[in-house]
């Protein structure tokens, strides 16, 4: 069983099972799928705080989010305590290692390097501008584009929804930038 689970799934089995989660969606009657809109709900039911775009009823589509959420929150505490494999470490490729060494970063054991991902690595300048600042342009990003990667990836271009694929084309246009030009200005 750790075998299967410390082994990534290849494309051709993961790939349909996300595909299927949009048929599945409208067989439950639900359209909209993305993180980003259930934070707006969370947002909506927690913090009424007058603003038009938080005044609305968030329980008409918000219930079944905030259990996904849920769903999200712990089979990622499951995987990482139940099935997380001591002897194993993170697979990162030797490529990207040499480039973050490149760059100035050393500790790489983990998932991320804890030179900008840790709390001493928040109070620097490049930890405050790519968690603090990064966080924001997401959370801003996927309001002004209508909806997250996920909410446009697999809902909306399932839906062949143009302004799906302008955001996806968008998302990974941005991701290249941040991964070619504006990281390395800020290590």
């Amino acid at each position: 069983m750790r075998d299967f689970i410390s082994n990534p799934w290849p494309w051709y089995v993961a790939g349909p099972l996300i595909g299927l989660i949009v048929p599945l969606l409208l067989l439950v009657g639900r359209k909209r799928f993305g993180i980003s809109s259930s934070l707006q709900h969370a947002c909506a039911a927690t913090a009424p705080c007058g603003l038009d775009y938080f005044t609305y009823d968030w329980r008409r589509e918000g219930t079944w989010l905030f259990v996904f959420v849920l769903g999200v929150l712990v089979g990622g505490f499951v995987a990482a305590t139940a099935f997380a494999d001591p002897d194993s470490y993170i697979k990162i490729s030797d490529a990207t290692r040499a480039d973050l060494t490149a760059l100035g970063l050393t500790d790489l054991a983990g998932l991320v390097p804890m030179e900008i991902f840790s709390w001493s690595g928040l109070l620097t300048l490049p930890g405050l501008a790519m968690v603090v600042g990064g966080s924001f342009l997401v959370g801003f990003g996927a309001r002004y584009a209508g909806g997250c990667t996920s909410g446009h990836a697999i809902t909306g271009l399932a839906e062949l929804q143009i302004a799906s694929l302008v955001a996806v084309i968008g998302f990974f246009i941005g991701g290249l930038c941040s991964t070619h030009v504006i990281l390395p200005l800020l290590l």
